[in-house]
């Protein structure tokens, strides 16, 4: 049975989507609430795994990771033993930030972030040698215009 969210749930849930960090006296004041409900409420959201891993943003720029790519990749391979294999070269490169299967003409999307283009190419280099892909573009962002995790609660 799924888990009925309450409109006092959904404010918790944005407060710490805003900043996880803040202390539960900090949250319970923002929801209008009290410290021990607000407490029982995360719990609960907790162990029905609404609320999944948590952790920090980090600059990436800060930390030397200048450059982001958007890879598109076409396979001809689509077997189980072939996808299990890219899927675990993709989850051993903590370049790649996201993966996702698509519909339509490209197979997957990726979001690669690194130093800058030499590092991309390493990345390519032992992805390729790995597994492999029909076709592989890879679009550099110039910019990026806005970037959140956080649901449209």
């Amino acid at each position: 049975m799924a888990l009925r969210i309450d409109e006092t749930d959904r404010k918790i849930l944005a407060e710490l989507q805003r900043d996880a960090a803040q202390s539960l006296d900090e949250i319970a004041k923002n929801v209008g609430s009290s410290k021990t409900p607000v407490w029982n409420r995360i719990k609960k959201l907790r162990d029905a795994e609404i609320i999944g891993q948590q952790t920090v943003m980090l600059d990436a720029e800060a930390l030397g990771f200048e450059a982001c790519f958007f890879v598109l990749i076409r396979t001809s391979e689509h077997e189980a033993e072939w996808q299990a294999k890219f899927l675990k070269a993709l989850r051993d490169r903590p370049e790649v930030q996201e993966a996702h299967r698509l519909a339509g003409d490209i197979d997957y999307i990726l979001k690669v972030r690194v130093a800058n283009a030499r590092a991309y190419d390493d990345f390519y280099q032992a992805l390729i040698s790995e597994v492999r892909v029909h076709n592989v573009t890879a679009l550099l962002s110039m910019e990026e215009i806005k970037s959140t995790v956080a649901l449209p609660l």
